[in-house]
This record gives C-alpha cells, sequence and structure tokens, in this order.
C-alpha cells in the first residue's frame, strides 16, 4: 500500500512539473518596448525628441535679386562648361603641337585643319547659346586655356582678325580679353565649376588651375 502511494505522489509531482513547464512555454511574448521617459515631479513621463523645424522670414528685394543672379549664373556655367572643357582640350592641344612646327605655311595650315574641327563640332550648340551664356563661355575658355579669347584669335588669325570680332564683341556687350579670375573675381564661377566637376566625375587639367596650385 506504502509503495502505491509512493508511485502516486511521484507521478503527481511529475504531472505538476510537466504541466508548469508547458504553461512556461505557452506564455505570450513580451509586449513592452523601450521608450526614453523623464523624472518629473515624482511621474514618470514619456519624452521624445522632436525633428527640427526651422522658420525663414520673407527675402527682400535685394535678396531676391541677387539669389536670381547666382542662379542665372549658376544655369550658364552648367550649360557652357563641357564646351568650354572640349573647346579648352582641343585647343591646348592645338597649341602644344604649333610648338613643333617654325614654318609659317606649316602653321597655317594646320590651324586651318583643327579651325575646321572646332567649326564642325561646336557651331551649331554654341548658336543657341544666350548672350549672357557667351560671356561665361569665354571666361571659362580662358580657365581651360590660360588665354583670353582676344589672343585666342590672334593666334590662329592674325591680330586684323582680332581686332575684329573685339568690335563685334563691344556691341554685344561683352569683351575677348576679359580675364579670368579664380581666387577673387570669378570666385563664384570657380565654385560652380568645381560642383560640376563632381557631379560628373571631371578631372580638372585647366591651365588656370595649375597655376593657382603652384
Amino acid at each position: 500500500m506504502m509503495r502505491v502511494q509512493l508511485n502516486f505522489k511521484i507521478g503527481f509531482l511529475l504531472l505538476l512539473c510537466s504541466l508548469s513547464a508547458h504553461c512556461l512555454f505557452a506564455q505570450s511574448p513580451i509586449d513592452t518596448t523601450l521608450r526614453q521617459a523623464v523624472i518629473y515631479n515624482g511621474d514618470t513621463i514619456e519624452a521624445k525628441t522632436l525633428e527640427n523645424l526651422y522658420f525663414y522670414s520673407r527675402l527682400n528685394e535685394a535678396q531676391m535679386s541677387a539669389r536670381a543672379k547666382y542662379n542665372r549664373l549658376r544655369n550658364a556655367v552648367y550649360v557652357t562648361y563641357p564646351y568650354a572643357r572640349r573647346a579648352g582640350a582641343v585647343m591646348n592641344d592645338i597649341n602644344d603641337r604649333l610648338a613643333g612646327i617654325t614654318k609659317k605655311e606649316d602653321r597655317k595650315k594646320y590651324i586651318h585643319s583643327r579651325e575646321a574641327e572646332l567649326r564642325k563640332e561646336f557651331t551649331n550648340p554654341l548658336t543657341d547659346l544666350s548672350i549672357y551664356q557667351g560671356k561665361v563661355l569665354m571666361k571659362l575658355i580662358n580657365r581651360e586655356t590660360g588665354n583670353n579669347c582676344y589672343e585666342i584669335i590672334k593666334e590662329y588669325k592674325g591680330g586684323f582678325n582680332a581686332r575684329l570680332y573685339q568690335t563685334v564683341a563691344f556691341f554685344f556687350n561683352s569683351n575677348l580679353k576679359q580675364s579670368y579670375d579664380a581666387l577673387k573675381d570669378d570666385a563664384v564661377i570657380e565654385k560652380l565649376v568645381k560642383e560640376v566637376q563632381r557631379m560628373h566625375g571631371y578631372q580638372d587639367n585647366s591651365k588656370i588651375q595649375a597655376r593657382v596650385s603652384m
């Protein structure tokens, strides 16, 4: 009789253990989440960090004019820099090759052949530029070659043609002799050029950049 009671007790304990384990594993997962909180006057209050909210005053007339002027220049640089970059590469190559040509007739023949190349590549797209974009283009060509457009035309076409083009440019309120100052007068253009270079992965091989870096 004692053995039967002992076996019953052992079986009952095993049953309780199995039920306890079943209930333990059957519990629902923890449904709480961590939150930041602060204690204020003894109360625990949930704390949240809100995004910054910025307020700007309305631009005045001078600021709006400055922004419009900057946007116009930025657009002109974005449009003309690829042309200036390509034209500068061709002109720099021409100058390098002319350094090895001593005969005047051979120089003229070579310049004429490369001029035809430039006309074919740039005539159509450049005719679509505005006068303002043309001014920016001349500055950027100066940047790429280290020479203003007047000196380039004088070298390729002669002094008379350079003066003629300069006269035409005057009537369009432009100047073939305009310089490029990356550190002062044209610092904004230089900043925009760097912006375009980063965007398109251009390497800067300009003559102006070489002088600035020295």
